[in-house]
C-alpha cells in the first residue's frame, strides 16, 4: 500500500467527484511533497459528484473505515494509505464511499504483515 501525498486523487464513489486534499503536518515529504496523516482525509469538501436531486450529491467526506498505517506515525498520527476506505455524505447517507485514486507518488509503500 502507497503512502498518499497532497497530490494524491481522491474520489468518491461516483468516481467524479474530488475530495479537496489539504495536509497540517510539515515534517514528512516524499520527493518534496507533503504526506497525509490521520484525519485529514476526513471533513473535506467535495467537489464536481455527477449525482444531481432529487439524489443528493457527495460534498463532504466522513469518517474512514481502513486506511490509517497501524505501523508508521508522524508526531502521533497514522499514515494514510492507498487502501483507503471511508463514507461520504451522499446519497443513500454514509453507503457511499470515497477512495484513492491516485497516492500522487509511487516510491513509498507500506508492506503488508
Amino acid at each position: 500500500m502507497l503512502v498518499v501525498t497532497e497530490k494524491g486523487v481522491i474520489v468518491c464513489g461516483h468516481q467524479l467527484g474530488r475530495v479537496q486534499i489539504a495536509t497540517r503536518q510539515q515534517l514528512v515529504r516524499i520527493d518534496g511533497v507533503r504526506v497525509l496523516v490521520a484525519t485529514e482525509p476526513e471533513g473535506r469538501p467535495i467537489k464536481g459528484c455527477p449525482q444531481v436531486p432529487p439524489t443528493k450529491p457527495c460534498t463532504v467526506t466522513l469518517g474512514v473505515v481502513t486506511g490509517y498505517s497501524d505501523l508508521v506515525r508522524i508526531s502521533g498520527a497514522r499514515l494514510v494509505l492507498s487502501n483507503l476506505d471511508g463514507r461520504t455524505d451522499g446519497f443513500p447517507p454514509g453507503a457511499v464511499q470515497y477512495l484513492v485514486r491516485d497516492a500522487g507518488q509511487d516510491l513509498v509503500a507500506e508492506k503488508a504483515g
